[in-house]
């Protein structure tokens, strides 16, 4: 175990995977803006078989506040209208007969704030996930000084460059919680 770089490898790849699942959180999270993302969670009930939405139609922005859902099968139109009906979206979904317009509703302060307290849970939650794959990451290590396999400079070197390594897996997700914050919060 004198090699420590697949470790740094394994780490900067969890960590990573990490990062992009908060991305994938905050995207689903409501600004003042329409944002596809937000429409992530949502399946619907085709044929049986509970199937996400982008599965089932293209999704676009033609204005700022307006989110388009053009099904590629018409015949789905109910069935999507239905299922964005019973999310908790709270927003009526308004159907032409080929497309669904949702409305996004300008945000209250106070729905801000809560936005904002939700954001912040999700990127926290992310760190705690960093950390815990640094704790694994520093075990190996720790294990490989005590069984003699890396001498224990190698070890203090190596524990350093993981708590490197996570100090910039941090910052991102820091930087991925003010960019959503900043969004949140504008009006």
């Amino acid at each position: 175990m004198q090699d420590l770089d697949p470790l740094y490898n394994q780490a900067r790849e969890k960590m990573e995977k990490v990062v992009e699942a908060v991305k994938t959180e905050m995207g689903k999270i409501r600004t003042g803006r329409a944002n596809p993302g937000i429409l992530d969670g949502i399946r619907v009930d085709y044929y049986g078989t509970a199937t996400p939405l982008r599965q089932l139609a293209t999704i676009s922005v033609p204005e700022p506040r307006v989110l388009m859902i053009q099904p590629w099968d018409k015949s789905t139109l109910d069935l999507i209208s239905r299922a964005i009906t019973k999310s908790d979206l709270g927003m009526p979904p308004n159907s032409d007969g080929s497309a669904i317009r949702l409305n996004i509703p300008q945000l209250t302060q106070e729905r801000r704030q809560e936005y904002v307290k939700l954001a912040h849970k999700k990127c926290e939650d992310g760190r705690i996930a960093v950390r815990n794959h640094r704790r694994e990451i520093n075990d190996l290590i720790k294990k490989g000084e005590k069984d003699h396999e890396l001498p224990e400079d190698d070890a203090k070197k190596g524990l350093t460059q993981v708590q490197q390594i996570t100090d910039e897996f941090v910052k991102k997700i820091d930087e991925v919680m003010q960019h959503k914050e900043k969004d949140i919060l504008e009006v």
